[in-house]
């Protein structure tokens, strides 16, 4: 479900703006395989889930676009760099989490072999899924990147942050100040949607999440 403010969020002289938005659809999306750092190629429904939500992005007029490396993210970026004309910067610290031998296992066969440990991540608790990073661990490498490039814009400019489900996920709640245990209230995103953090006088406020679709299911590594 998307929660929007999408007035406030549209309107010039709000201060800074960045959207966290989320790459198009993989093959392993639909396999409900943990991508994590695995290098997957979009899909063709993928590239036109891309194609389309850069079209609506393009009306926010955004000023800086960086994003994750990996392929998935990267092409998702390059379709709005192609509307806007603006380059992207490529930064491997907004990659997916790294989840170690979850990676290429399927949401049932990570249950089936690792249901204690999905049971507590679930829970909150701080888990190196497959022996890989924890969220804060993400959170720490993530949220510097796009605080560098806010910083960057000029008065009431708009960054774009192409990136991963799980990432976004962290990122907000380490923008937001959230308890990491917290994180988990904020519900996934669905492929190629975005969520909109706005400057306010106390902090990076959220303004809209889930946003740019009609509701899809959420088939992401952060499920």
């Amino acid at each position: 479900m998307a929660v929007s403010s999408s007035t406030e969020a549209g309107r010039p002289g709000r201060g800074r703006r960045v959207i966290l938005w989320r790459h198009g659809q993989t093959s392993w999306n639909t396999e409900r395989r943990f991508q994590g750092t695995t290098d997957v190629e979009l899909t063709e429904t993928g590239v036109a889930q891309a194609r389309r939500a850069a079209r609506l992005l393009v009306a926010l007029k955004p000023d800086t676009i960086v994003a994750s490396d990996l392929k998935r993210a990267a092409n998702t970026a390059a379709e709005l760099a192609a509307h806007t004309g603006l380059d992207v910067t490529h930064d491997e610290a907004l990659r997916e989490t790294y989840a170690g031998v979850w990676q290429g296992l399927t949401h049932e066969e990570i249950i089936s072999r690792y249901g204690d440990e999905y049971a507590a991540w679930k829970r909150g608790e701080p888990v190196r899924r497959g022996g890989g990073e924890l969220e804060t661990e993400v959170a720490d490498r993530a949220a510097p990147v796009v605080l560098r490039n806010a910083e960057k814009l000029p008065e009431d400019g708009t960054l774009v942050v192409v990136s991963h489900g799980g990432t976004i996920r962290t990122t907000i709640g380490r923008l937001l100040g959230l308890d990491p245990r917290d994180w988990e209230s904020l519900g996934g995103l669905s492929n190629c949607c975005w969520s909109v953090l706005g400057e306010g006088a106390r902090g990076w406020r959220l303004l809209e999440h889930n946003a740019g679709t009609l509701p899809e299911p959420v088939l992401g590594d952060d499920d």
